[in-house]
């Protein structure tokens, strides 16, 4: 037999390592597969990647969800108060059907859901980490990112009431830009009369939207709504708040900082920065109290 042409190996060695880096980038985690310190998952349309993160200056590691356009934009976090050490993370879909993150056979972090006879863990491109069985329900989800809020409101995540459960979700700060835990500040929809939202610090109120009008709520800016739709559901069984961009091709976010101020940013493709739309509390008079009488700001 002769020696296969140069060209034929030069070929096949092409194929092989294009599918090692699509393996690379794939967006599924199958079950018994796993994701370790310097791999990543990246949604099919490359809008969110996850893996592991040091914040800031932190030399802690997290299991994040973030832009990979701009990784710094990090939108979800797994183990905010559970930090591992440095290369040490391994995320695994176990074979009873939960994700479970490591830290040398140690676990930090779990979905804690009922098995499933076929898992399978993807990241879409909405940001949403899904875990579904992949056989018996592939369009139901047994677990999701979206259910669990960071600090970051994407298009189609719900921050409200679960009328039914008493379950309610809401955005939390981070502590500082070097760590993720659990901050001083919440925003969150209050249920009672026509729903309202607000920042709150502990048990102080810091800042707070005027009622749902069916259109917006009221304080708010109205020039965003060019930008987006803001949603308001009630009915028997939940009240939530959620929004979509007017566009498709419009990358926005809502975040809470760990100064207590919300941001609604738009991503602007020619100078590949995060343009502020719009920040809450907007002035000292926008704060919660701040009025005295005859709605004077004090």
């Amino acid at each position: 037999m002769g020696k296969a042409p140069i060209c034929t190996w030069i070929c096949f060695l092409t194929l092989v390592f294009s599918h090692l880096e699509l393996s690379d980038e794939a967006d599924v985690i199958g079950a018994e597969g796993s994701i370790s310190d310097g791999e990543t998952l990246v949604s099919s349309l490359e809008t969110f990647e996850l893996g592991f993160f040091s914040p800031g200056k932190s030399r802690n590691r997290y299991l994040g969800i973030w832009y990979k356009s701009s990784p710094g934009a990090v939108v979800w976090v797994a183990n905010r108060n559970n930090p591992i050490a440095e290369g040490k993370g391994v995320l695994t879909l176990s074979d009873t059907g939960n994700l479970l993150l490591n830290q040398t056979n140690t676990v930090v972090w779990s979905t804690n859901v009922s098995g499933a006879g076929n898992p399978m863990a993807q990241l879409l491109d909405t940001g949403n980490l899904v875990l579904k069985d992949n056989k018996s329900m592939p369009e139901s989800y047994l677990w999701q990112s979206f259910e669990y809020p960071s600090d970051t409101l994407l298009p189609g995540m719900k921050i409200g009431w679960n009328l039914k459960t008493g379950e309610e979700r809401y955005l939390t700060s981070w502590t500082s830009a070097d760590d993720p835990s659990l901050g001083s500040f919440t925003y969150r929809l209050d249920k009672n009369g026509l729903p309202q939202l607000f920042i709150d610090r502990g048990s102080v109120k810091r800042y707070r939207t005027g009622p749902w009008n069916g259109i917006g709520f009221g304080g708010v800016p109205a020039v965003p709504n060019l930008f987006f739709k803001p949603i308001v559901i009630s009915n028997e069984n939940e009240v939530y708040h959620t929004y979509e961009p007017a566009s498709k091709s419009i990358t926005m976010r809502l975040w809470l900082n760990q100064s207590g101020y919300l941001q609604r940013l738009i991503w602007e493709q020619k100078s590949n920065e995060w343009d502020v739309l719009y920040s809450a509390p907007f002035d000292k008079c926008g704060s919660y109290g701040s009025c005295g009488v005859n709605s004077i700001c004090s």
